[in-house]
């Protein structure tokens, strides 16, 4: 006994040091895992970091970033008085609107009613085709959606014609373009995202199901009193970072669908950015731009995240 009690005495008063890497050695298998994703942290999120002061700057190639003079805040003072980014930050917000309306519910609906289905093999199947859309690039979607939308060859076209209407161009015209990009992102989406909200209705206890029967609730009673309070703690995570990803664009949906005939309503910051840093090398502008989204998206989170824990208790911190 007296044994077993010093050497308890002597691990506990070990040296911090000596703690320490006990413990890297004991969990190094646990430590190997999160090495890459550390590092592409560093490397992807941290390491851009540096370039951030290029918004203050009036950026010179040959004199490089520390060469290139300050200009303080000019680079924001254009954008603010820019017509263009006026016109592109709006259709930024319209978009981001109207995806967090009719996208941001679809996927916990396509949950709640797989989670209602009782043929396992049916709903494995309607899982996995609504989870494939996610895994195919935008470019060859792009493709798709331009052969099955052309006013002239495509199916949706023919439909058009055969109930005697004028097809229409979807992807060039700019009254039917925003509902195409939302249309289409929610198509995408909507399998990859539900599964959050699966993970979160596996965890609704069971019993509360049977209590809710046998009070003689109904399928939509017990939706309604059981499974959306059982899964209100992740519907509210996933809103508070939706919230903040409101000015942050599909930008390879949007860059691969927009054409010229949409520009007026398509073009978001996220081309904009793109037009300008890497077409016409306002690198010092487009950085302003950038910097200038991801301090407003902070500005939702934390404005999101203090509102949900008003209304709800629950949030991201």
């Amino acid at each position: 006994m007296s044994t077993v009690n010093n050497t308890t005495l002597l691990t506990h008063e070990a040296p911090k040091h000596i703690r320490f890497l006990r413990a890297v050695k004991k969990h190094k298998l646990h430590l190997l895992m999160i090495v890459l994703p550390i590092l592409q942290f560093i490397i992807f999120k941290w390491g851009p970091l540096y370039g951030v002061q290029l918004a203050f700057k009036n950026f010179k190639i040959l004199k490089g970033i520390e060469g290139s003079p300050w200009v303080g805040f000019a680079q924001f003072e254009r954008l603010l008085t820019s017509y263009d980014f006026g016109q592109v930050f709006s259709n930024t917000l319209i978009l981001a609107v109207l995806n967090f309306v009719f996208g941001f519910p679809a996927p916990i609906l396509l949950a709640l009613m797989l989670n209602e289905l009782r043929g396992t093999k049916f709903k494995r199947v309607t899982q996995t085709i609504s989870y494939l859309p996610h895994f195919v690039s935008w470019v060859i979607l792009t493709g798709i959606f331009m052969d099955v939308l052309s006013p002239s060859r495509g199916p949706v076209a023919a439909i058009f014609k055969a109930f005697g209407a004028t097809p229409i161009y979807f992807l060039g015209d700019p009254r039917y373009f925003r509902g195409t990009l939302v249309v289409t992102n929610i198509w995408k989406g909507i399998g990859w995202g539900s599964i959050v909200y699966l993970a979160a209705l596996g965890s609704v206890n069971e019993e509360l199901y049977d209590a809710a029967n046998v009070d003689g609730c109904g399928r939509w009673k017990r939706i309604w009193h059981v499974t959306l309070p059982g899964i209100t703690p992740t519907v509210t995570i996933m809103m508070i970072m939706a919230v903040g990803n409101l000015v942050d664009d599909n930008f390879d949906q949007i860059f691969n669908l927009l054409n010229p005939a949409v520009y007026s309503v398509g073009d978001v910051l996220g081309t904009y950015i793109y037009r300008e840093g890497v077409t016409n090398m306002n690198y010092s502008y487009s950085t302003a731009v950038e910097l200038f989204r991801n301090v407003l998206s902070l500005i939702l989170v934390v404005f999101a995240n203090t509102v949900s824990k008003r209304v709800n208790e629950y949030g991201l911190w």
